[in-house]
């Protein structure tokens, strides 16, 4: 498979190092310094273009892909209060394909579904309120995490109690969400359900990027013959 990237910091560099470990090609690496390259036929040969940049420049990086002809996996988050009705009918109405994860690593998408399935029998126990930690290096941009997002959406789709998740927020009917940032932590996350009774506690916690970069170029090889909107949910079925 040829392989663009668009996005060559650490874990640019590190899908590119697996994704040649896998017998794939990478024929076009996009940075800051050359956004020429969308307009290259090196570029536009490849099947599927790998983006990790920022939350203000994904959704530019979709729609040069996009005119090239390229398929589009992203992890780059913060873009879809803003952009995520146009993503949704572009992939719906227009051909175009982007699969994006807030998290690639196949242990939170295991985790995920524990999410959300723990929440769905927390339902009936209202005796338990659920709040949210996320901890990650002291380099990144966007907060709370796209990941604790996606997981807050879980739980408040499927608690009752729950209206909406709120950062920093200890409110009747809103999911309280903390941050921390700390040294080069390359994310946890922490579900906790607490009554007067006790507790019950769910973590993720990488140890690497690499879990990231792995699912990215798995991902990108399911792209390759799928279109639309596309997510973990399709990648992985639990």
């Amino acid at each position: 498979m040829k392989i663009a990237l668009i996005g060559y910091g650490k874990m640019g560099r590190m899908i590119e190092e697996i994704a040649l470990s896998r017998g794939h090609e990478i024929v076009s690496i996009i940075d800051i310094d050359n956004q020429e390259e969308f307009q290259s036929a090196a570029f536009a040969s490849a099947d599927v273009a790998i983006e990790f940049t920022t939350p203000w420049t994904a959704y530019d990086n979709y729609l040069k892909a996009w005119a090239a002809g390229v398929k589009v996996v992203s992890g780059s988050t913060g873009w879809k209060k803003e952009h995520g009705d146009d993503v949704r009918k572009a992939c719906t109405d227009e051909g175009k394909t982007l699969f994006w994860a807030s998290n690639f690593s196949v242990g939170v998408a295991i985790f995920s579904a524990v999410n959300t399935y723990l929440a769905k029998i927390m339902n009936r126990f209202e005796q338990y309120d659920v709040n949210l930690v996320e901890t990650h290096h002291v380099h990144k941009l966007d907060a709370p995490s796209g990941t604790a997002i996606t997981l807050a959406e879980q739980i408040v789709e499927n608690l009752d109690r729950k209206e909406r998740w709120g950062l920093h927020e200890t409110k009747p009917g809103v999911l309280r969400i903390d941050d921390i940032r700390r040294s080069e932590v390359p994310g946890i996350h922490t579900i906790t359900y607490d009554s007067p009774e006790d507790m019950i506690t769910i973590t993720h916690d990488a140890h690497s990027r690499r879990g990231f970069a792995l699912g990215a170029v798995l991902a990108a090889e399911y792209t390759k013959d799928h279109t639309g909107l596309l997510t973990m949910e399709d990648l992985f079925h639990f």
